[in-house]
C-alpha cells in the first residue's frame, strides 16, 4: 500500500472515529469521493488500523454477580452498571437496581423491614408501586437525629408504605441513646416493643452499610461522644443498623451496642432475604465485614465495587 494512500486511510479513520466527522465531510477534506471514504474506513478495519471492541455491560454484570455468589456463598447478587465511580452516582444506580429487585420479589404477606440513610433513600424514591396484599412495612432501627442532619428515616418508610399500599410502622426514636438503661426503658414500652417485634418477624430486611468517615450520616447525626468516636475510628470497619462492626463482622463495642435501639444483628442471619445495598470504594472493607459476619444473603452493588470486593477477599486469603 502506497504511503499517500495509507496516510489518507489513517486520516479518514481518525476523522470518522475520533472526531465524529461525516463521510461527506471527510471526502471534502481529503479531496476524494464519499464512496472512496467508505472504502478507506472498511480497509482500515481489515488492516487492523481500526479495532472495534464492544463491551457488553450486561455480560460483565452477570459474570461478576455469579462470582460474588460463589465466592461469598450468597443466595443472590445483583450488580448495577454505573457510568462513574462517584458516591452519589453509585447510590443512585444501586438504589434503582435494589428497587427493581424488590419489585420482582415482594409478594403477598411479606413483611419488609428497612433501615435509613442516603442509599436507602435512593432505593425508596425509585420503588415502583406493586399491587400486593397484606404487606407490612416496618423500620429496623431508630432514626431520629440529634442534629439537623436528615437521616431520611421518615421519608423512606413512607415511600415504602406507598409502594406497597400499606401503612408503615415507624420507629420514632434516636438510633443510639446515652445509657443502656435508657434503651431498656424505651424498649419496655409496649408500643415500641410491638414495632420491634414486627421487625424481628420480617422475612425481608433491606439495609446498607456506612463507614466511619466525616460524611457518615450516623456520625453527622451527633449520636456519639468523643470516647465513642475513638472506639469507632480505632476498630470500626462499618455500621449496619447503627451497630458498628469490624472486618470480621464482630461488634466493635458491646457498651455502644447496648445503647443502640433496633434489631440485633444476629437476627439478620435468620431472614429469608437479608438484602445489603452498598457500593463505593470507601465501603469495600465494610461490605466485606458484613459478609464475614453472615449478616447478608443478598448483595446489591455496582461493577467497580464488585471487582474491588473480589480482589480484596482474594488478598485476605494470602
Amino acid at each position: 500500500m502506497g504511503g499517500d494512500k495509507l496516510e489518507k486511510i489513517v486520516d479518514a479513520a481518525r476523522m470518522y472515529y475520533q472526531l465524529d466527522y461525516s463521510q461527506q465531510d471527510i471526502a471534502k477534506k481529503l479531496g476524494v469521493s464519499r464512496p472512496t471514504v467508505s472504502r478507506f474506513l472498511q480497509q482500515a478495519k481489515e488492516e487492523g488500523i481500526v479495532q472495534i471492541k464492544i463491551m457488553d455491560p450486561t455480560e460483565n454484570k452477570e459474570l461478576l454477580a455469579s462470582q460474588l455468589e460463589e465466592k461469598f456463598k450468597l443466595k443472590k447478587a445483583v450488580v448495577a452498571s454505573v457510568p462513574e465511580y462517584e458516591d452519589h452516582i453509585v447510590k443512585k444506580y444501586i438504589g434503582e437496581a435494589a428497587a427493581e429487585y424488590l419489585h420482582e420479589v415482594v409478594k403477598d404477606g411479606d413483611t419488609i423491614a428497612m433501615t435509613w440513610g442516603t442509599t436507602l433513600y435512593e432505593v425508596a424514591v425509585h420503588l415502583p408501586n406493586k399491587l400486593v396484599k397484606d404487606v407490612t412495612v416496618v423500620q429496623l432501627n431508630g432514626g431520629v437525629s440529634y442534629s439537623e442532619t436528615n437521616t431520611y428515616a421518615s421519608e423512606i418508610i413512607h415511600l415504602f408504605g406507598n409502594a406497597y399500599n400499606t401503612t408503615p410502622h415507624l420507629l420514632p426514636l434516636p438510633a443510639i441513646v446515652d445509657h443502656a438503661v435508657v434503651k431498656q426503658a424505651i424498649e419496655a414500652d409496649r408500643h415500641i416493643r410491638k414495632i420491634l417485634e414486627i421487625g424481628k418477624r420480617a422475612n425481608i430486611a433491606v439495609f446498607t452499610v456506612g463507614v466511619p468517615s466525616e460524611d457518615s450520616v450516623l456520625i453527622k447525626a451527633n449520636y456519639f461522644s468523643e470516647s465513642d468516636l475513638e472506639i469507632i475510628h480505632a476498630k470500626g470497619a462499618g455500621d449496619i443498623c447503627s451497630r458498628f462492626i469490624d472486618l470480621e463482622g464482630q461488634v466493635c463495642s458491646e457498651e455502644l451496642n447496648l445503647r443502640t435501639i433496633g434489631i440485633d444483628l444476629a437476627e439478620l442471619r435468620t431472614k429469608e432475604k437479608s438484602i445489603l445495598v452498598a457500593g463505593g470504594m470507601k465501603k469495600v472493607e465494610a461490605i466485606y465485614g458484613v459478609i464475614k459476619g453472615n449478616y447478608t444473603n443478598t448483595l446489591i452493588t455496582d461493577q467497580f465495587t464488585a471487582e474491588h470486593l473480589l480482589a480484596y477477599a482474594e488478598e485476605q486469603t494470602k
